[in-house]
């Protein structure tokens, strides 16, 4: 396991991946830092060694695509402990990002998280997604959270017409896959592609969901807080 000078020398990498200057990898580091000292920190990977591969570049990979790149209104759906928003917003000093969680325990170490890196430009929703009133995003994140179905689901409504929805998967089955198109479609956005990703050596069969919103959502969405999990759409 690396120690702090290798974890350090890591995030150099993954920053001269994705051209983050010093500044800006060094917020990162504080981010690090937070998940290895605070005692609530909502993540079994809380070791930098370990980390700053599974959630930092993990989150930053996201940067390869352009629809990421270009956003300015984002939201990570289900934030958790952070990834990837709060990388994301390093990065993206022009984006806001909202980082939607419903604990108030996980958005309270959210809070603490976006003052460890200086993410002036990030902010906290606690609240169910289907109960959020922002609407009109360019961009919606989800880093595992739920299958692709539902993911739709929570992103269709939130989203622009041209707004897109990324998630973060390993290889999913096919039925999962058939279940995301089939809610796509019925939700308003096209399911364009899975691209693979490389964010780091030991990840395997790494994906993002890119889907993109093509038409209004039906108005009946978001359904009730839940709905989306216990009753999927299906084709």
């Amino acid at each position: 396991m690396r120690g702090v000078s290798g974890w350090r020398k890591r995030l150099d990498e993954i920053g001269e991946r994705h051209d983050l200057d010093g500044e800006r990898r060094e917020r990162l580091g504080r981010l690090l830092e937070l998940l290895r000292d605070d005692p609530a920190a909502p993540t079994t990977v809380r070791d930098p060694a370990a980390a700053v591969d599974v959630h930092v570049a993990d989150s930053l990979i996201a940067l390869e695509l352009e629809v990421v790149r270009t956003a300015r209104r984002v939201a990570d759906v289900g934030a958790g402990a952070g990834f990837p928003g709060l990388p994301l917003a390093v990065a993206l000093p022009g984006a806001q990002i909202s980082l939607v969680e419903s604990a108030s325990r996980k958005c309270a170490f959210l809070e603490r998280g976006i003052a460890a890196a200086g993410a002036l430009n990030a902010e906290v929703a606690c609240v169910r997604v289907e109960e959020w009133p922002v609407r009109d995003l360019d961009l919606v994140c989800v880093r595992a959270v739920a299958p692709l179905a539902v993911l739709v689901e929570y992103a269709a409504p939130i989203l622009r017409i041209g707004g897109s929805l990324v998630a973060w998967k390993g290889r999913p089955e096919t039925s999962e896959e058939r279940a995301g198109f089939a809610a796509a479609e019925h939700l308003g956005l096209r399911a364009a592609r899975a691209v693979p990703v490389d964010p780091y050596p030991a990840a395997e069969r790494r994906a993002l969901y890119l889907y993109s919103k093509v038409r209004a959502t039906p108005a009946r969405f978001p359904r009730r807080p839940g709905m989306a999990r216990k009753r999927p759409l299906s084709g």
